[in-house]
């Protein structure tokens, strides 16, 4: 059996307001401090028994949201530390991100936009902050699938997205006016796995045009000097 100093903890609810003491939330309203079996905590508001209203809600492994509840769930304006993955500004609906919100992620990209269920859905910018490249534009399911692809010196593309990549027919607007008008296609390529990991996909591009400007093409092609 169990050493009874090594079983989890109980819950344990404290009433901000009296101090006073209990294992269960049912039924309360005020501010409390909860502690959970797994030691995640929570300390804020709650209505009936519920969290709602403002609130923190810690856990165990670190990770930390601070925001409004609505019935348990994480709904309206909150702040979504995740460790090692980044943090989320914005609104929520039903415990996911939802509408309107900003994620930095660990190596200090960014992504500010529109939000549907978890996924970045709808209008949004990525910055990637190693290149100060930049996607505007459509998106859906976390995948960007329309719009500009900015380099930090003015020059873009222009066009529908695949696997966040362009394909299809778009067009390129160098910074000395330029518009060069073709189409990029995919490959798919076997990327070298590192030590231990899955053998990973890649996408090789490739852009044609149909126009004149060979030098321009081949710019494209090599990307050198975006």
């Amino acid at each position: 059996m169990a050493d009874p100093a090594e079983a989890e903890a109980p819950y344990k609810l404290i009433d901000l307001a009296t101090g006073n003491e209990s294992i269960s939330s049912r039924d309360f309203t005020g501010r409390g401090l909860a502690t959970y079996a797994n030691n995640d905590t929570y300390e804020g508001e709650y209505v009936g028994g519920l969290r709602h209203g403002k609130g923190k809600y810690k856990w165990a492994n670190g990770d930390e949201y601070d925001g409004e509840y609505q019935q348990n769930k994480k709904f309206g304006i909150g702040k979504m530390t995740y460790v090692g993955k980044g943090e989320y500004y914005g609104f929520f609906e039903n415990g996911r991100k939802h509408g309107e919100g900003m994620y930095t992620y660990p190596n200090k990209d960014i992504y500010s936009g529109f939000w549907k269920f978890g996924a970045k859905t709808g209008q949004g910018t990525y910055v990637f902050a190693d290149t100060g490249m930049k996607f505007v534009g459509e998106w859906s399911e976390s995948k960007f699938i329309r719009g500009k692809w900015i380099y930090p010196n003015g020059t873009y593309y222009e066009g529908d997205f695949e696997n966040n990549k362009p394909k299809g027919k778009g067009r390129w607007f160098f910074k000395n006016g330029t518009v060069l008008e073709g189409h990029y296609t995919q490959e798919t390529e076997e990327l070298q796995p590192d030590d231990g990991d899955e053998t990973k996909v890649g996408y090789k591009l490739m852009w044609y045009s149909s126009g004149k400007i060979h030098d321009s093409a081949a710019l494209v092609n090599s990307l050198d000097g975006l």
